[in-house]
């Protein structure tokens, strides 16, 4: 009976345990990328415009994200050259990716850049926020904002 009630607490134990790390979502951006343009050259960039669609964080919600939007962001690297380093390691991720339709994830909750339409004049970059790097979601179809990307319609 001990072992009963022993594996009773220990299976809500797990439970709680998947959903406290089910809604802890600190990415900030999914995005379906187009394009990247890498300024002022590719060797050597102090900003980027990636464009495609995207779904941003909503700060308030752990777990919601904003409907999928086309458009494109506009980053500057950071003055610290450790975190102008890994921004710009991140940008060649974001490059690799555009044009593939493939879903990746970036950025950090809390740091919700501005989705620019495509006729708005790229000035006053946002900082890059450096977060865990880029990451493909990978078969996390069912996720809402994953799911929302891959069915967004133009």
């Amino acid at each position: 009976m001990k072992s009963v009630h022993l594996y009773r607490k220990l299976l809500l134990a797990c439970a709680a345990f998947v959903g406290l790390a089910h809604a802890s979502d600190f990415t900030g951006v999914y995005a379906r990328i187009d394009k990247v343009v890498l300024e002022p050259n590719g060797d050597s960039p102090e900003r980027i415009q990636v464009w495609g669609v995207f779904s941003l964080a909503d700060p308030g919600h752990p777990n919601e994200y904003s409907a999928p939007a086309r458009g494109y962001l506009y980053f500057k690297v950071d003055r610290n050259l450790q975190a102008a380093q890994a921004a710009r390691n991140e940008w060649n991720d974001l490059k690799q990716v555009a044009g593939t339709r493939e879903i990746v994830a970036f950025g950090m909750r809390g740091n919700r850049p501005q989705i620019r339409k495509a006729d708005a004049k790229p000035e006053s970059p946002e900082a890059y926020p450096i977060n865990m790097g880029v990451h493909k979601p990978g078969n996390r179809t069912d996720y809402a904002p994953v799911r929302a990307l891959l069915e967004y319609k133009d």
